[in-house]
């Protein structure tokens, strides 16, 4: 048995060594098939911050704002006029937010450490995105069912995050050099992912993706 106490996305105790390096180990869950670091080696909240700190994604820089449209511009041509929703994990510039809110659509923002305000999580949304943000989850399986209760039937989720493709791809890849990148998803990971919230799941490009929740009968 490994030393912890398994899957932190599905909580499935078979788990296995999947690769190492110098500085962390990763193992691999038998069941929804997420790579993840285990909690012993995650960088102390102040030392994740810090390399946040390091970020900068200026809400006015072009270059952010194409790269985020791989996300805005799908969701834009899906939601309905005047949706509102919230940009979970939006960091120290939140550019989606923005970019969502020119389009007209009403976007509330959350992040631990620079929109703190846990009110927002008490409300309901039309959608809910969550941009290079999956990765960071030191506890995905209970914040990613948290975003999905407050996502309205018929709304949808965004999210952007690299994919794990095969192990050797995992082990030169420079995603997993990011201390504060813990979990690492794949398509098998996601498609496991839909099936639990019995969401539709359609994948826009190599790192977009969007959960489409069952509206109500």
């Amino acid at each position: 048995m490994p030393p912890f106490s398994g899957c932190p996305l599905c909580g499935e105790k078979a788990v296995e060594p999947y690769t190492a390096d110098r500085l962390r180990t990763y193992w691999i869950c038998s069941r929804c098939r997420l790579v993840f670091v285990p909690e012993k080696q995650h960088v102390s909240p102040a030392r994740e911050k810090a390399r946040y700190d390091e970020h900068n994604n200026d809400p006015d820089d072009p270059g952010y704002r194409k790269f985020l449209s791989r996300l805005a511009e799908p969701l834009y041509n899906k939601l309905p006029s005047g949706a509102s929703g919230l940009d979970f994990g939006c960091g120290p510039g939140p550019a989606l937010a923005a970019m969502l809110r020119e389009q007209g659509f009403d976007t509330a923002v959350y992040d631990k450490f620079y929109a703190a305000d846990c009110r927002v999580l008490e409300k309901t949304y039309d959608f809910i995105t969550a941009t290079e943000v999956l990765e960071h989850l030191r506890q995905p399986g209970k914040d990613l069912n948290r975003l999905w209760q407050i996502l309205r039937p018929g709304g949808i989720f965004g999210i952007m995050t690299k994919l794990v493709k095969d192990k050797a791809a995992f082990d030169t890849w420079h995603y997993k050099r990011d201390p504060t990148h813990v979990c690492f998803f794949s398509v098998e990971t996601l498609i496991w992912l839909g099936d639990f919230f019995r969401a539709q799941v359609e994948f826009i490009n190599s790192d977009t993706i969007l959960f489409y929740k069952t509206k109500a009968l």
